[in-house]
């Protein structure tokens, strides 16, 4: 753990941060040139890109002040972790949807497959950004007696995000960056096989965050939120997965051709 990454007199550079900001610059870029291939309107995609960037930021927060709202009503002080937490992935990811489909449809980028051309930049983005938070020593996982248990030491994380000293803890930050990077891998080998059609690799995502985030819940030990008997991510994956498979079947039955990838040079589409 290493939350802090260099002090230079009063200003101090945060490893989360860092990595976080890494995260979106190379999730944008990998989305980029997916986009290129296709001959999708890269000054569109990068506008695009800003949106979903400024809007999962927003989103990750609302939904971290949404699930730990009792904490921030009984101490308002708290309201201040807001500014130096990730917050929650999937509100992030929610709001950046919600924000991509406005965007998509007021300039007239073909829908499934400009969220295609993100999904396995948004995998790369969100893996990266799991390293930052195991290095603030955020998201944490319960006590194990494993060999590969992670065990803090650094007060600054403990009085910064709560996160438990002196105890063997499940690297749940690390089993979702793995997670996510083994999706990313799917996503890339199998986009061209069988019948590729606009929407697979974005909804296969889906599915596949939804699988892999339900079960490494289990393992987190931070407060995220109940609803029912689930964790709110938990609750989030049950309804996110029927879903993908819906939109997974729904897409691969229509008739439109599949739209073959555009070489470079060739006339981009608005």
């Amino acid at each position: 753990m290493y939350p802090r990454l260099f002090e230079l007199g009063p200003i101090t550079v945060y490893t989360y941060g860092v990595l976080l900001a890494a995260a979106y610059l190379l999730g944008l870029k990998l989305a980029m040139i997916r986009a290129e291939k296709r001959g999708l309107d890269s000054a569109r995609i990068l506008d695009l890109g800003i949106y979903i960037i400024i809007s999962a930021l927003i989103g990750a927060k609302l939904l971290l002040f949404i699930t730990d709202f009792q904490t921030f009503k009984n101490d308002p002080r708290e309201l201040l972790t807001l500014a130096r937490s990730g917050g929650v992935f999937y509100g992030g990811l929610i709001l950046a949807v919600v924000v991509s489909l406005w965007y998509i449809r007021r300039v007239g980028l073909p829908l499934w497959m400009t969220c295609d051309v993100f999904a396995p930049g948004i995998a790369l983005g969100h893996a990266i950004g799991r390293f930052g938070c195991f290095f603030a020593g955020c998201c944490y996982g319960r006590p194990t007696r494993m060999p590969w248990g992670i065990t803090f030491t650094d007060p600054f994380a403990a009085a910064n995000v709560g996160t438990p000293l002196g105890i063997a803890l499940h690297p749940t930050e690390l089993y979702e960056a793995g997670a996510e990077l083994l999706i990313l891998g799917v996503l890339l080998l199998t986009e061209r096989k069988g019948r590729p059609y606009a929407g697979r690799t974005f909804w296969l995502y889906m599915l596949l965050y939804a699988i892999s985030r339900f079960i490494i819940e289990f393992y987190r030990g931070d407060e995220r939120g109940t609803i029912l008997m689930f964790s709110t991510s938990q609750f989030i994956s049950v309804i996110l997965a029927p879903l993908a498979i819906v939109m997974l079947v729904a897409l691969s039955r229509r008739r439109d051709a599949p739209a073959p990838e555009r070489k470079r040079g060739s006339k981009k589409v608005a």
